[in-house]
């Protein structure tokens, strides 16, 4: 089973190299590793300890800033080192004032995990919720150096419990701790012989509730949804756009819509304002006037969304026509009920948000139209749902200093 692995990652690498020439993500994942050693092969964090932290992109980043910011707290200084596999995680977050360092991980080969290792010699690691990577596992192993993974959720259909799993099992034996975000999830490691968990939570919710008490202002968001109601419709995908679209070209409400697509490529962002029938105006080009007379806002930039989501009263949270939602949240954390698609059943708080009535799950246009609509004129019902979303924030933070207390005194 190493050997496969060996030659997938091999493959991978290959694949990478190709799509680089013309494809601008795949050349940021390739290019940023090239000459890695070469660049960090006189690192020196002098007497400082180094505390290595690993993401696999922004999302995972965010569940990791609340235990990194608590060290940090704690003992200034602490050297973090912060790395990531994606672009779309190193690219937003390389100015990271917390972190002392921030690079892309080379590819998990024996041989770069060595050196990588002997280079910055880290006191202990710290993996963030789906992270294996065998070669950079074993050889943290193999020096004792102690190693962690927070914020993990795992599933009985993984294949470190298929039949055929147990190599990648193997791997979670070699973790100092495990903590993880649920009982479900302690109790599927214990039964396949993993006993070093524990349930701590999601650091996801000490991050988004910290964000609500430091939203920035953003002038142009307030001057459009004044006076309105306004659904805010974050990381949304080209089917979520249809569903979108289809609702303001048609709706009989008095509603206007703030969108941010997952991504803003520029052709992309033309062909979806060019999709609307009311008025639409793009941030980046908005003015008093503009705001005034559009019906819709479309945010053409990144690191907004946590903020805008406080200046709508309705949250739609795409990905769930696709390979799932993305991180809902951040609107609940605003005290704003969601919709979402069908594919969400793998996230357990957004299964637990339908369950209390904080969040909506939708088929098709059809649902999505009833339950916008519910939503936009019954207030008491959009009340009740946006206080049971906030008030499943609150109950949920804790978790980083539960995972901060137990990996310093250990």
């Amino acid at each position: 089973m190493r050997l496969i692995y060996n030659i997938t990652i091999a493959f991978y690498r290959l694949v990478l190299f190709l799509l680089s020439f013309f494809n601008k993500k795949a050349a940021l994942w390739y290019r940023g590793r090239k000459g890695f050693f070469r660049r960090w092969g006189g690192f020196d964090a002098g007497r400082r300890k180094v505390i290595w932290f690993h993401c696999a992109s922004l999302g995972e980043f965010e569940q990791g800033r609340p235990v990194i910011e608590e060290i940090k707290r704690r003992d200034e200084n602490v050297f973090i080192l912060l790395t990531f596999f994606s672009p779309s995680g190193l690219e937003v977050k390389k100015d990271y004032p917390r972190a002392d360092a921030v690079c892309y991980l080379p590819a998990d080969t024996a041989l770069n995990a060595r050196r990588f290792i002997d280079i910055f010699k880290p006191c202990m690691a710290v993996f963030v919720k789906y992270e294996f990577w065998y070669h950079y596992i074993a050889e943290l192993n193999k020096r004792k150096i102690p190693l962690y993974l927070i914020s993990a959720n795992f599933r009985a259909d993984q294949i470190f419990f298929r039949w055929y799993g147990s190599w990648f099992a193997g791997m979670l034996h070699m973790f100092t701790h495990i903590f993880v975000q649920s009982d479900d999830s302690e109790r599927l490691l214990k039964s396949a012989g993993v006993e070093n968990v524990s349930v701590s939570g999601d650091t996801r919710f000490d991050r988004v509730h910290a964000l609500a008490s430091a939203t920035a202002d953003i002038p142009a968001a307030a001057a459009f949804s004044a006076g309105s109601f306004t659904i805010v419709a974050g990381s949304t995908w080209p089917e979520d756009h249809s569903l979108l679209v289809r609702f303001m070209n048609r709706t009989e409400h008095n509603v206007k819509l703030i969108i941010a697509p997952h991504e803003i490529y520029e052709n992309e962002i033309d062909e979806l304002a060019s999709r609307f029938t009311p008025p639409v105006v793009r941030f980046s080009s908005s003015g008093t006037a503009d705001l005034k007379s559009a019906g819709i806002l479309v945010i053409d930039n990144v690191g907004m969304l946590s903020s805008l989501y406080a200046y709508g009263k309705l949250a739609y949270v795409g990905g769930g026509f696709g390979k799932g939602i993305h991180n809902i949240l951040e609107a609940c954390t605003h005290g704003l009920p969601v919709i979402f698609g069908p594919r969400y059943k793998k996230f357990r708080e957004a299964r637990e948000l339908v369950q209390l009535g904080g969040a909506f799950a939708i088929d098709n246009y059809s649902s999505f139209h009833q339950k916008a609509g519910e939503m936009i004129v019954n207030e008491k019902v959009l009340i009740k749902a946006g206080r049971t979303a906030g008030e499943y924030v609150k109950s949920g933070t804790g978790a980083g200093n539960y995972i901060v207390e137990h990996i310093l005194a250990t």
